[in-house]
């Protein structure tokens, strides 16, 4: 590579790992995929300025022939894009080679839900044997004490993040980020009064979701665990870690996938599947599209209408399970 071209590309790495502080795998990624760059350039005698809308068709095509899937794809592209636009701003080039260049349109999977019953037996499961308080609480006595111990607290609070999970629908970001109360710093907190929680979506928007009775149990359940389990805690974090410190989304995975395993569910269950339950569940028993919209806080209504596949997805099944007419028998029936 001729040594202008090089150290422009040196500089630009350096750019997304000082100014825009991109993530360090991310670094990996754009160092990676523009280094492939480099080398197709320079087996054609290109310079950056040289390269053109129909090189970069060619090797998007390139691509696709070597087996590589259409997210990927978009990928590099992207990773391509972001370094040509950069130059641009430098001044180095007159028009951009990859404007009008885009990835193969790839299929959108549908998002996998647990169904209605697994999705029930999850909310409702408690590892631990329960206490004979918690058994009251349970029964409706709501101002009895939890007695919670250091084997229980942990599975009172993974009940209580399943419920707003799949009760409320937040992402699991949303959830970690609550706080105990509300305050001017608090990313969102749950309003057990007036039966709704208040978070911080994406794109810093914030919105209101209605709690159900069996998480605001749960809630109820855990704040006198916590308060029980750090009777001193001053973090302000409803979910909390060993430490007492914010739970964290790698530990909070962990834990679900251990409750889900002890509930008796096969598969992985990971926390985005319980917000896709819930968006699926809604939208079955409603067919309210734009409820669902704006309890999900989804900027577009197309973000949500995948789940009017997967609501279709179920409908398909349960008449190809009941409806005589539906059965693929070798016999007419």
């Amino acid at each position: 590579m001729d040594a202008a071209d090089a150290d422009w590309l040196a500089r630009y790495l350096q750019h997304i790992r000082v100014e825009k502080r991109l993530a360090p795998r991310t670094q990996a990624l754009y160092a990676t995929h523009l280094q492939g760059l480099a080398q197709r350039c320079a087996a054609e005698g290109l310079r950056w300025t040289s390269v053109r809308p129909a090189h970069a068709r060619r090797w998007a095509a390139q691509l696709r022939g070597a087996g590589r899937q259409p997210r990927g794809i978009a990928l590099v592209l992207s990773c391509w894009r972001g370094f040509f636009t950069w130059l641009g701003r430098q001044g180095v080039l007159s028009a951009h080679p990859l404007q009008a260049v885009r990835a193969p349109k790839a299929a959108q999977p549908l998002p996998k839900a647990l169904d209605v019953h697994d999705a029930l037996r999850l909310a409702a499961h408690l590892p631990q044997p329960p206490t004979a308080t918690h058994c009251a609480q349970v029964a409706g006595a709501a101002s009895a004490p939890v007695a919670a111990t250091p084997d229980d607290w942990q599975a009172l609070q993974t009940h209580c993040m399943v419920e707003l999970l799949y009760g409320s629908g937040l992402r699991i970001s949303e959830a970690l980020g609550l706080d105990v109360r509300p305050s001017a710093a608090a990313l969102g907190w749950v309003d057990a009064q007036a039966g709704e929680v208040q978070v911080l979506g994406k794109g810093g928007k914030r919105r209101t979701v209605p709690v159900g009775g069996p998480a605001l149990q749960a809630l109820a359940q855990w704040l006198a665990a916590r308060q029980r389990a750090w009777p001193a805690a001053t973090e302000a974090a409803l979910f909390v870690g060993a430490r007492g410190g914010r739970l964290t989304p790698q530990v909070a995975r962990r834990q679900l996938q251990a409750l889900a395993a002890s509930a008796g569910l096969a598969g992985r269950v990971h926390p985005h599947m319980l917000r896709h339950s819930f968006a699926s569940h809604v939208l079955q028993s409603s067919a309210d599209l734009r409820a669902v919209q704006e309890l999900l806080g989804h900027a577009s209504i197309t973000s949500t209408q995948i789940y009017t596949r997967l609501d279709f997805q179920h409908l398909s099944r349960a008449y190809e399970a009941a409806h005589p007419r539906a059965r693929k028998s070798g016999h007419g029936t």
